[in-house]
């Protein structure tokens, strides 16, 4: 690809996440594609997007503790652990498109 960047199919990166998430969740004894709350979802797509804890907080009116908490959940939820996986996740659902 021009620029030295590295194409990937969005068809077939959808897919792959989608197995990596499924995996994950089924290693965790989780059920996968367990259902987000609105909270945890703005919240995990928000961290997606590269907002910091204290920013996501005061765009949506709560505290940074709460903030964690949401992200806590949806993680746990998900059976995923760190924030790549969550910017996965995200690309898996379409929450990237707009950016």
């Amino acid at each position: 690809m021009a620029g030295g960047g590295t194409y990937s199919d969005p068809v077939l990166t959808g897919k792959l996440t989608a197995d990596y998430v499924r995996r994950r969740s089924s290693l965790r004894g989780e059920i996968a594609g367990s259902e987000l709350s609105e909270r945890e979802a703005d919240v995990l797509r928000l961290v997606a997007q590269g907002y910091s804890g204290k920013e996501i907080a005061a765009q949506i009116g709560v505290s940074l503790k709460t903030v964690e908490s949401y992200k806590t959940r949806g993680l746990e939820k998900l059976g995923i652990e760190s924030r790549a996986d969550i910017v996965r996740y995200a690309a898996l659902k379409g929450w990237l498109q707009d950016l």
